[in-house]
């Protein structure tokens, strides 16, 4: 008897682990498939889009962005948020600018230990002193951004010229600097969050903290490492944005905070935690990216729908998330 109940309900549990497997395929990989589909309409609209030299330059341009998204996948994975990242952005360019009279290491590293620290102190008043992470980061975003205005006076410093300038803007076999450095942060990310203990420790804190800290996972320790390492990523975007400007602009960054949590939202990351993967935030950056480049093709349309389209690329991923997560139990 017990043998025949067994054998009953063994095709039922098979269906339901098979539709577990389809629907979160589809949460971790869906922003890839539609990046595809978006790739393939807008190819048959305009002949140039497939080309290249527009597809390098899409994901050239998003780049930035793209080591941003990095950052806040991590955090967002790990159940919080990063709103400092914009105005780290800004405040990492005139940095920069400020350092490379002293040479282009220094142009470049700069901008990346302030953003580091900056994160650092970030993670210690959410970890330590229990603060919410919106009010902390919201409260650096305004703070970073007086900062850097100060230090820039007029909002724009020239940095010097020379080997610093052509860190984004050279090219290696074709392609430019910013695509290979782009393509290997995200490698390493994707090492980090998928194969390493720091990684499952910040899907264990994600999924649940309470059970994380049971098992012996150092939360707070966790949580100023992921900060600090938004905080760096976001200085190095900084520096490199700098590195392609010749200049340190204030005002850079601007919109990034919420742009980098719309890329991860997109790519499949929840944002209640616990939930993620490198591949699905990227092809959020460059679907981004594709957005902008068919509105300037089509040239008759307002920068302004840029937004309109992925407010409803991000209202679509987040009714999405909130099926699949129902359908998973999560």
């Amino acid at each position: 008897m017990t043998a025949t109940t067994s054998t009953d309900t063994t095709p039922l549990r098979q269906h339901k682990e098979r539709r577990l497997r389809i629907v979160s395929v589809i949460q971790s990989r869906g922003a890839i498939g539609i990046l595809i589909l978006v790739g393939l309409v807008a190819g048959l609209i305009f002949p140039d889009f497939l080309h290249a030299a527009n597809l390098a330059d899409i994901v050239s341009a998003g780049s930035f962005l793209g080591l941003i998204v990095i950052g806040q996948s991590l955090v967002i994975i790990m159940g919080g948020f990063d709103l400092s990242v914009g105005s780290l952005v800004g405040l990492g360019t005139v940095i920069s600018a400020y350092a490379a009279p002293y040479g282009w290491v220094a142009a470049m590293l700069a901008p990346v230990v302030a953003g580091l620290l900056i994160g650092f102190v970030n993670g210690v008043l959410i970890a330590r002193a229990r603060m919410a992470p919106f009010i902390v980061t919201l409260a650096a975003l305004l703070g970073l951004k007086g900062v850097a205005l100060v230090l820039a006076s007029q909002d724009l410093l020239i940095a010097n010229p020379g080997f610093f300038t052509i860190i984004a803007n050279g090219s290696i076999f074709g392609l430019n600097n910013l695509i290979w450095i782009l393509v290997a942060a995200y490698i390493v990310g994707a090492i980090v969050l998928n194969c390493t203990a720091y990684g499952a420790a910040i899907f264990a804190i994600g999924g649940n903290e309470e059970a994380a800290r049971m098992l012996g996972v150092r939360v707070e320790r966790i949580k100023i490492i992921t900060y600090g390492v938004s905080g760096a990523l976001a200085g190095l975007a900084g520096a490199l944005l700098a590195s392609h400007l010749d200049s340190g602009l204030a005002a850079a960054g601007t919109g990034y905070e919420l742009q980098s949590i719309a890329a991860a939202v997109i790519g499949g990351v929840l944002l209640t935690g616990g939930v993620g993967t490198m591949a699905g935030p990227l092809a959020g950056v460059i679907l981004l990216g594709m957005i902008e480049n068919i509105i300037n093709q089509i040239g008759t349309l307002s920068p302004y729908y840029q937004n309109l389209a992925s407010g409803a690329f991000l209202l679509v991923a987040v009714i999405a998330q909130t099926v699949l997560t129902s359908r998973r139990g999560l």
